[in-house]
C-alpha cells in the first residue's frame, strides 16, 4: 500500500528552528519527525510513502539517500507553486501514479494510531474516504465532524466558531482515500482538503471516519514540538521511546538534567540545569546556565537563563542574559 505524506509546508510556528531544518526533518527523540512517522505507516502496511513537498526536497534527499526510510520506499513530489492541501495531494498522487486504495497523512501529526486498523475499517464502510478522528476539550481550532451511526460523516466544519462545534471530534491527520476522491480534485489548482474537498464527500454520503482514544498530538506547534518529545521518555507512547541523552551528547557531570531531550552533539556546561526541555543536535548551553520549557538549537551562554525560549541555530544568548518567552534569533 502507498501513502501520501504532506510536508510541504513552511514551519512558520516553529521558527526560528525550522530558518534551517524543514519541519519534518526535526528530530523527535532524536530521530527526523518524518522517519517517526514513516515508521508508524510501516507498521499499518504502507511501503511506498510519496513526500509531497512544497520546496527545498534536498534535506531530504540527503538524509534518506537511497530512496528509503526503514523498510519504506521514499519517492519525491515537488508542487511548482503551492497548491494548499487537496491540490498537494492530488498532484502527488498523480505523480506517482496512485491508481489504488492510499493513505494520505499530515506530516507533523504524532499518534499511535494502528494504520493498518484504519485502513480495514475503511474498507468495512465500503468508504470513498474514512478520517481518523480524535475527541479533544477545544474543537475549535480544528476540523470538527458531526459522526452518525455506522461511521458515516454527516457534516464537517473546518474550524468552527467556538460553541458551535457538531461535536468534540476532530479531523486528526491520517486518512485512507479511494482514487476517486481526486476527481473530486481540479488538477494544478489551489484546493483545501477541508474546506472544499471533504463538504463534498460529505455532501456525496461517502466520507466516513473512525473515532479513537489513541496518543495524538499535532506537533507544529512549539509547545507541542516539544511535549512530543519529551512524551517519547516516560512511557506515555505505545511504540516510540528514546534515551534523554545521546550517546554523542557531553553533558558535564556536575549539570542537571530533568525530564529533557538533549540531541547528538549538544554541550551542557558544568552547573547548567535543564528542565522540561529540547536541546537538538549540536546545541550548546554554558556554564551555570539555566534552560526550562526551551527548544534550543544554538547557543545559551554562561549563566544566561532562558524559560519557554526558542533558540535557532544561529540565535546565541548572551552570557548572564534572562530571557522568557523570547525567540532568538527574533522575528524579522
Amino acid at each position: 500500500m502507498r501513502a501520501v505524506v504532506l510536508v510541504g509546508g513552511f514551519g512558520t510556528r516553529l521558527r526560528p528552528l525550522t530558518l534551517t531544518t524543514p519541519k519534518p526533518m526535526l528530530p523527535v527523540g532524536h530521530e527526523p519527525m518524518i522517519a517517526r512517522l514513516v515508521g508508524r505507516l510501516a507498521r499499518g502496511g504502507v511501503t511506498e510513502v510519496v513526500l509531497s513537498l512544497g520546496f527545498r526536497p534536498e534535506p531530504f534527499m540527503e538524509a534518506f539517500p537511497d530512496g528509503r526510510c526503514g523498510g519504506v520506499a521514499l519517492t519525491y513530489a515537488v508542487e511548482p507553486e503551492p497548491l494548499d492541501t487537496a491540490g498537494a495531494i492530488r498532484f502527488a498522487a498523480d505523480q506517482a501514479g496512485i491508481d489504488d486504495t492510499f493513505v494520505v497523512a499530515n506530516g507533523d501529526v504524532m499518534t499511535d494510531l494502528d494504520v493498518g486498523a484504519l485502513v480495514n475499517a475503511h474498507r468495512n464502510f465500503g468508504a470513498e474516504a474514512t478520517l481518523h478522528l480524535i475527541g479533544v476539550d477545544d474543537p475549535s481550532a480544528f476540523g470538527v465532524v458531526d459522526l452518525g451511526d455506522g461511521g458515516h460523516i454527516r457534516a464537517f466544519v473546518e474550524k468552527p466558531a467556538p460553541g458551535t462545534e457538531p461535536s468534540n471530534l476532530i479531523n486528526a491527520g491520517t486518512y485512507v482515500f479511494e482514487p476517486s476522491v481526486l476527481e473530486h480534485i481540479a488538477p494544478g489548482e489551489r484546493v483545501s482538503v477541508e474546506r472544499d474537498t471533504f463538504p463534498r464527500l460529505v455532501d456525496a454520503g461517502t466520507m466516513f471516519g473512525l473515532a479513537t482514544d489513541d496518543y495524538w498530538i499535532d506537533a507544529g506547534r512549539p509547545e507541542l514540538y516539544r511535549a512530543a518529545n519529551l512524551d517519547l521518555l516516560d512511557g506515555s507512547r505505545r511504540f516510540d521511546h528514546c534515551e534523554a541523552v545521546a550517546s554523542s551528547a557531553a553533558v558535564a557531570h556536575d549539570s542537571t538534567i530533568q525530564r529533557s531531550v538533549i540531541g547528538d552533539g549538544a554541550v551542557v556546561g558544568a552547573g547548567a540545569l535543564v528542565v522540561d526541555s529540547v536541546l537538538l543536535p549540536g546545541a550548546r548551553v554554558g556554564s551555570r546556565a539555566t534552560v526550562e520549557r526551551s527548544l534550543v538549537m544554538g547557543v545559551v551562554g554562561d549563566g544566561a537563563i532562558v524559560r519557554d525560549c526558542m533558540v535557532g541555530a544561529e540565535g546565541r544568548v548572551l552570557d548572564g542574559a534572562v530571557l522568557d518567552g523570547a525567540s532568538v534569533p527574533a522575528p524579522s
